[in-house]
């Protein structure tokens, strides 16, 4: 009984082996092919033809590699790359993909590790070339959207031509940016050129500052004259109606005439604490002391 037991428990452990070599399990986001000694004879769960679950092979002569159907993200280490103006940029730079058909994937590149080897190779070249072609002001300003698709439509043509078995879904560029010391030329270089563009301004400024200064300067000394010379036409006229002013009515009235004079001269002449020196008899005060307006 014991060596009985022992077989059909041997039976058991070796019907569970071949079982376990015998089935294979493929998830709804996997493809799966089966080899046989190198040679694929299935591909199951491909793109179009979705079958996951629970599947049967022969034990032991049969294997089974999975491919990720999911998107995928093949992310580029930074690489400096020329510019069309020589300028060295660091670019960083990655691909979205999927894979459609496991079996090409195999037949040229055997596994998803072989498949991101030639992708390398694949987005350097396409990077270089397209970016070799614009100037890098265009590169680093943001005009990256017209850049991106040139650069996807590149690299997806050359993974068509190279029928890889995956289709493109996107390249985007993370970073692309001056390296860090010619950077710092650049912005030395920019800062010296500004500092000689604000000196010209200055010096520009100045010039045209004297410039003004100097026409408002004439125009004042112009503007001084005019009026001076207007002033001394209009006092000059003033004069002249006022001596007219005083003939005629020195010519109505000389007596009064002579007695307003004399009123004026006082109030100019005599004020507080103005000392006058003049004989009280002299012509001076000949209308001081009248009360009637006539001479002493």
């Amino acid at each position: 009984m014991r060596i009985i037991a022992i077989i059909i428990a041997a039976l058991v452990i070796i019907v569970a082996i071949v079982a376990s070599t015998a089935t294979y399990t493929v998830d709804e986001r996997q493809q799966a092919l089966v080899l046989r000694f190198g040679t694929v004879t299935a591909v199951v769960n491909e793109v179009g033809d979705e079958d996951p679950g629970l599947h049967f092979k022969a034990p032991f002569i049969d294997d089974v590699i999975y491919f990720d159907k999911r998107n995928q993200e093949y992310d580029m280490r930074p690489a400096e790359i020329l510019a069309a103006d020589q300028e060295r940029l660091v670019v960083d730079a990655f691909l979205r993909f999927r894979i459609t058909n496991g079996l090409r994937v195999y037949q040229t590149v055997r596994d998803e590790r072989g498949l991101r080897d030639r992708l390398r190779p694949i987005m350097d070249d396409t990077l270089r070339g397209v970016i070799a072609s614009i100037p890098s002001n265009e590169v680093i300003s943001g005009q990256r959207s017209s850049l991106m698709n040139r650069i996807e439509a590149a690299v997806a043509a050359q993974v068509e031509n190279q029928d890889l078995g995956i289709e493109v879904i996107d390249v985007r560029i993370l970073r692309a940016d001056l390296p860090q010391q010619v950077a710092e030329q650049v912005f030395q270089r920019m800062a010296s050129e500004r500092q000689q563009e604000a000196q010209l301004i200055r010096s520009v400024g100045e010039e045209r500052a004297r410039e003004i200064r100097a026409g408002g300067q004439r125009e004042a000394t112009v503007i001084r004259a005019d009026a001076q010379a207007e002033a001394d036409r209009i006092r000059g006229e003033g004069d002249a109606l006022r001596n007219r002013v005083y003939a005629e009515a020195y010519g109505q009235d000389a007596e009064f005439f002579d007695f307003y004079r004399s009123m004026i001269a006082y109030e100019n002449a005599v004020r507080d604490g103005t000392p006058v020196i003049v004989p009280p008899d002299g012509e001076f005060f000949e209308y001081f002391g009248s009360r009637t307006g006539d001479r002493n």
